[in-house]
């Protein structure tokens, strides 16, 4: 098992800075084998979490995005039933009815989806669970005999325990509360958007091409955007599409480029009162307190 100063070191070496209190819930995880709930604001890093674990674990990662309406159909498994009719008439007449139904509602006609796929797989897996608050609170009580005992249920074949023991992770944008019996069953973590340093290392990591300065100005000058009044305030993935821009740009200075960090500003900010909201005269007057730090 691997010490929580090796997890850092990993999940660095495969672009995630993680700061410690993540790095100990995702040691936690692996010595207690429980799932992990992740919350936390749109932006900030939630999938990414799980993203780099399969990277740090060499191991496939099976996602689940859920949505309104999702049910154990779409998330869990599905008979194959064309497989199923193209059997029915290949046997008929060849023995009885039981033994053909018992046949035909079997392994090899199942669909696997995501849930099912994970708790099959061979290897472990890291098994996402993506936006667990956009589903109904009815397939909240269907996770549950899989985060408690890594497990599900399907009528026709009984109790299927995991192969392997998958590493779960869900995510809430806290859009609605989650379900006591759900938070109970997993460990917890609320991930913040990233402080300045931390933003520019992660900028330095995922953009090799970036200079310290730059990525330093681009982590400032987005913590400023975040307390401005956004409906949608800029994730970690729209700070590193802006830095790109203006490393496209061969800006090397924010402080004396306000035209062209408000140029750039379609990768930042994605609603229209909020380009409304952050006009030239406001990136100036951010950009021009880098120039008069400098």
């Amino acid at each position: 098992m691997l010490t929580r100063e090796t997890m850092a070191a990993r999940l660095e070496a495969v672009g995630y800075i993680a700061d410690s209190d993540l790095v100990a819930v995702l040691w936690l995880m692996d010595y207690l084998q429980r799932p992990l709930l992740i919350e936390g604001e749109a932006g900030v890093g939630k999938t990414e979490v799980a993203k780099a674990l399969a990277q740090l674990h060499e191991c496939q990662l099976i996602r689940l995005q859920c949505y309104e309406g999702l049910d154990q159909n779409a998330a869990l498994y599905e008979w194959n039933y064309q497989k199923q009719l193209l059997a029915i008439r290949l046997r008929e007449g060849q023995g009885a009815a039981d033994a053909l139904e018992a046949h035909v509602f079997s392994a090899p006609y199942l669909l696997e989806r995501p849930l099912l796929r994970a708790i099959r797989s061979p290897q472990p897996v890291v098994l996402l669970i993506d936006e667990i608050d956009r589903a109904d609170e009815e397939f909240e009580a269907f996770l549950l005999e899989l985060l408690s005992d890594f497990q599900v249920t399907i009528p026709e074949l009984g109790t299927l325990s995991a192969v392997t023991m998958p590493r779960i992770i869900l995510t809430s944008n806290g859009t609605r509360d989650i379900s006591d019996a759900l938070r109970r069953r997993c460990l917890y973590h609320y991930l913040e958007f990233p402080d300045i340093s931390r933003e520019t290392r992660i900028l330095m990591t995922r953009l090799p091409g970036i200079t310290a300065r730059l990525a330093g100005q681009v982590a400032e000058i987005v913590a400023a955007l975040r307390k401005e009044d956004l409906a949608k305030r800029p994730g970690v993935a729209e700070a590193l599409d802006w830095a790109a821009s203006l490393i496209g740009l061969k800006v090397e200075d924010l402080g004396a480029s306000p035209q062209e960090a408000y140029a750039c500003l379609a990768a930042l900010l994605k609603t229209r009162d909020d380009r409304a909201t952050i006009s030239f005269e406001v990136m100036a007057r951010l950009t021009g307190k880098l120039e008069a730090v400098a």
